[in-house]
């Protein structure tokens, strides 16, 4: 079974009290083994899969924002990506460490609001911080699809930064199951668990990334094994395992591990151990092109999202959701390589929209309604 009696996101509720002083419990609810059936209501719309089809049409609309919604598919990847991407650590944080405070604290309709404020100004700053690590800050340049010569572009070249400490912070939530951090309030442990993970990005940028730096980028030279985009192909893939085993299989085999240290260690090794060796079969043997390989891996993660969390317990099957996964993933990749495919790029590619499309687009909105907003506004689901 993959479904859990924790779920992801109930309906919203009114008058959640806040609790940010209090300690978070031992595990995240996603690396928590199912202890029983989650209850099912009467009503069509508490129930799967009307649960997710009417969130769908909310989560839609905001993906298609994302996508488009900046003065068409190549500026909304050119600005929209690097800000979603930069947002996306802060969206874990609110979501998975402070449980949804400060929205928590207020009536459903406003908590989503107040929380995704927060986060559209974490993402704002962050990406300065990221223009001050890769060259030098220039905050015109963030809404700027093209700043000039000697201006900080925020596409590409921050991108790799931003999804560094994301997956980083997904690493450190859910694979290793935020310990020991989980043991502070959860304020604090959010806060430090957003550190640590801009501290891993960091680090990993200055250290991996190879930057020419010529005159006229405003990026600062460094030598390094990859490039900002190789490293970004890896970074996906490290999300493609993380989504596989612990969005969509609920943290199994893992979970059912008694001890943590050996539960941990295994999880780490067969996430970061998986990812590496996926990108060297691929992009090696079977000769895949990187940005493709990105770009499946977001669609892979898009359609991880929407089965694992939009349609959460719907499928009561690994193997169910495994294919589901797939043949979602398949259809966003055709669909959307069509659609890149009729269009026009100059400072980006075709693969680079899909990506964007994937892992921005789709994995905000969900993410955002199920995760922060608790699927407001539909009714709140009975829990056990």
């Amino acid at each position: 079974m993959v479904s859990s009696d924790v779920p992801l996101g109930a309906g919203a509720d009114v008058g959640r009290r806040s609790t940010w002083g209090q300690a978070l419990s031992d595990r995240p609810p996603l690396c928590t083994p199912p202890t029983g059936r989650p209850t099912r209501p009467g009503r069509w719309v508490e129930r799967q899969p009307g649960l997710g089809l009417v969130g769908l049409l909310l989560v839609a609309p905001v993906a298609v924002v994302l996508a488009l919604g900046a003065g068409g598919p190549e500026t909304s990847a050119l600005v929209l990506g690097p800000l979603v991407t930069f947002a996306l650590p802060a969206v874990a944080m609110v979501a998975f460490w402070w449980e949804d405070w400060p929205g928590s604290s207020l009536r459903p309709g406003w908590s989503g609001l107040v929380d995704t404020a927060l986060v559209v100004v974490a993402a704002v700053l962050l990406t300065i911080l990221g223009q001050a690590v890769v060259g030098r800050v220039d905050v015109g340049a963030i809404i700027d699809p093209s700043p000039g010569p000697g201006r900080v572009p925020t596409f590409p070249s921050t991108v790799p930064l931003g999804a560094a400490a994301f997956i980083a912070m997904l690493q450190l939530t859910l694979v290793c199951e935020g310990w020991p951090l989980r043991r502070l309030p959860r304020f604090v442990a959010g806060a430090a668990a957003l550190v640590i993970s801009w501290l891993v990005a960091v680090a990993a940028y200055l250290l991996l990334v190879d930057v020419e730096g010529a005159p006229g980028t405003g990026l600062d030279a460094r030598t390094g094994p990859l490039t900002g985009g190789e490293l970004g192909c890896l970074l996906v893939l490290a999300g493609v395992w993380q989504v596989w085993f612990y969005v969509t299989w609920r943290g199994w085999p893992f979970a059912g591990i008694g001890r943590r240290w050996l539960r941990i260690v295994l999880a780490n090794a067969v996430v970061l151990g998986g990812s590496g060796l996926t990108y060297i079969l691929a992009h090696g043997p079977a000769g895949v092109p990187g940005p493709v390989l990105t770009a499946f891996g977001g669609c892979y993660i898009a359609a991880g999202l929407l089965i694992g969390m939009l349609f959460e317990g719907w499928l009561r099957s690994r193997v169910a959701v495994a294919a589901a996964v797939l043949a979602l993933t398949a259809l966003l990749a055709a669909v959307l390589g069509w659609y890149a495919g009729t269009l026009s790029f100059s400072r980006s590619t075709a693969e680079d929209w899909v990506a964007h499309v994937g892992l921005n687009a789709i994995g905000l909105a969900v993410i955002l309604h199920v995760a922060v907003g608790r699927r407001w506004p539909l009714p709140a689901v009975a829990e056990t």
